[in-house]
């Protein structure tokens, strides 16, 4: 190490051994007796109404009102995401033909995703039976 490269480290550390013992000066001179951090008033949040609408998205009152079962609609929640996935693959911006090429590969990927996704949420579905007389 050269003799200018250690006089440099040695005035870094200076510097940083006289603001740390700064530091350490204010916050000795702070009268933490006489801040009663206990007695601070923090919003209540158990007080807070959620809005009225926000229970129909709920999971268990999305299902019932889609009538799926819930694998069936975990299903048909992902569906739903690889279909946004496909949508966000064409922001890509393509500089070549290959890459070109690439995103829609993407493309396809995710959208064989959301295709496998719905089949799988069809036959996951429960069929209520009518009796037959």
């Amino acid at each position: 190490m050269s003799s200018v490269t250690r006089a440099d480290a040695v005035a870094v550390a200076n510097v940083w051994v006289r603001f740390v013992h700064q530091v350490q000066s204010a916050v000795k001179a702070l009268p933490l007796n006489k801040l009663a951090l206990n007695k601070l008033k923090l919003p209540a949040f158990g007080k807070m109404k959620a809005p009225a609408w926000l229970h129909y998205l709920h999971f268990h009152e999305i299902k019932d009102r889609v009538g799926l079962s819930t694998a069936s609609l975990i299903a048909f929640v992902i569906g739903l995401a690889c279909v946004a996935g496909a949508l966000l693959v064409g922001l890509l911006t393509a500089k070549t033909f290959v890459d070109w090429q690439a995103i829609q590969f993407y493309r396809v990927e995710w959208l064989l995703a959301a295709t496998a996704a719905f089949v799988a949420g069809i036959l996951l579905k429960k069929h209520e039976r009518e009796d037959r007389d």
